[in-house]
């Protein structure tokens, strides 16, 4: 049986940040204060191929800060991209504490699909 699940993703799992960054090639997250712009946030920076500023994320409420300059300073798709990785990879670690196994497969249109079954393969 098959069910479609939409999520909204908050970002507070430092090891889902640090799997998503390293399946995507980026360097590793640093925890710390960051400059944007006019402004400063303190979190987990993930610096994304070509943006200006880091995202940083603030594990404690799930979300992100971050100024690309409504993408003049970086391309919101890498911001998709890694929301995308940071999802597939928290429900990962969720599902192998739950003793399921995790099937990956990308799909045509950029997304992928994950399936789960119950015994960790």
């Amino acid at each position: 049986m098959s069910h479609l699940v939409m999520i909204e993703t908050q970002v507070r799992d430092p090891a889902a940040i640090r799997l998503a960054c390293t399946r995507l090639e980026l360097p590793a997250p640093v925890h710390g204060t960051a400059r944007l712009f006019q402004d400063e946030a303190t979190g987990w920076q993930v610096r994304l191929p070509a943006w200006r500023y880091p995202v940083v994320c603030e594990t404690d409420s799930g979300r992100l800060r971050y100024d690309n300059f409504e993408g003049r300073w970086g391309d919101p798709m890498r911001l998709s991209a890694f929301l995308q990785r940071y999802a597939v990879e928290k429900t990962r670690l969720e599902a192998r504490r739950a003793g399921q196994s995790v099937i990956e497969q990308p799909l045509a249109d950029g997304s992928i699909r994950l399936t789960l079954a119950a015994g960790a393969a």
